[in-house]
């Protein structure tokens, strides 16, 4: 073979790869200009067909679109225990799975201070942040913002803060 039969079987096969290249782009737009055509032509020789499909295809969207989520499941979080003043406890966030997290305990329930520990004191002071599994006792119940007994205060029952008390989330005592 010559290097002249070599270069125009290259050109050849250039010549059919941008072809092949093309095609796929010229097939859909056939494909999308025969459906509109069909579609016009329907249109324009049975309009009641025509029609009818498009409302048909409406009626199809808003069945699906309206009959999301049969199951009758709810979503719901931890649930505050029903606790009881006297029982015994322990403090334990439902809301992390770290062991080494501490609950916070506040001197007045549902204060705003209760989450912000930017003062020195609060970060470093003696019984403000117990570990999960202190065992406590409920000595009484604060109800906040139409919620029943949202806020327990309780009273620590060993450890270097035995006998003091705080109050906490009651969904943190279980």
């Amino acid at each position: 073979m010559s290097n002249e039969e070599n270069v125009n079987k290259t050109e050849e096969n250039v010549n059919q790869a941008e072809e092949n290249v093309n095609k796929p782009e010229s097939s859909a737009k056939n494909i999308v200009g025969n459906l509109i055509s069909s579609m016009s032509s329907l249109k324009e020789k049975n309009p009641k067909v025509f029609f009818g499909a498009i409302g048909g295809v409406v009626v199809l969207l808003v069945i699906v679109m309206m009959s999301g989520g049969g199951s009758s499941k709810s979503v719901s979080g931890p649930a505050i225990k029903n606790l009881v003043i006297g029982q015994k406890y322990v403090l334990k966030s439902p809301n992390t799975y770290d062991k080494a997290a501490t609950i916070r305990l506040v001197a007045v329930p549902g204060t705003i201070a209760a989450y912000d520990d930017t003062e020195e004191d609060d970060r470093n002071a003696a019984c403000k942040h117990m570990p999960q599994g202190t065992p406590v006792t409920v000595t009484d119940l604060q109800d906040f913002s139409g919620k029943k007994n949202a806020f327990a205060k309780v009273q620590m029952l060993e450890g270097e803060c035995q006998g003091r008390d705080g109050w906490v989330l009651s969904i943190n005592v279980q």
